[in-house]
């Protein structure tokens, strides 16, 4: 299992705006092969910068099937104008077990 990381610092006044794209990108990405879940937070001390963590079966689900895909387009254009700047996406493998 590979967690994405993503802090999204969204355009100043563009949250409501940002968080009902995300709705409906969430379906986009939920439909993709290797897709497990996905959570986003918005902070508390910083209310434009979101934090998302999806987690894929692999990280080729993500960085190869996902970003590949037809899907992926139609995520962009849904989401990827609210960045400013762009967000830097990091993968996570789980090294010391949950709960």
């Amino acid at each position: 299992m590979i967690t994405e990381h993503a802090l999204l610092p969204v355009i100043p006044g563009q949250q409501e705006e940002f968080e009902a794209a995300f709705d409906q990108a969430r379906a986009i990405i939920a439909s993709m092969p290797g897709f497990v879940s996905l959570s986003l937070s918005r902070s508390i001390e910083s209310p434009t910068t979101y934090l998302l963590l999806v987690e894929w079966e692999t990280l080729e689900d993500h960085t190869v099937g996902f970003r590949g895909s037809a899907e992926y387009q139609q995520w962009r254009s849904l989401l990827h104008r609210f960045y400013q700047p762009f967000p830097v996406v990091e993968h996570f493998r789980p090294v010391a077990p949950g709960r």
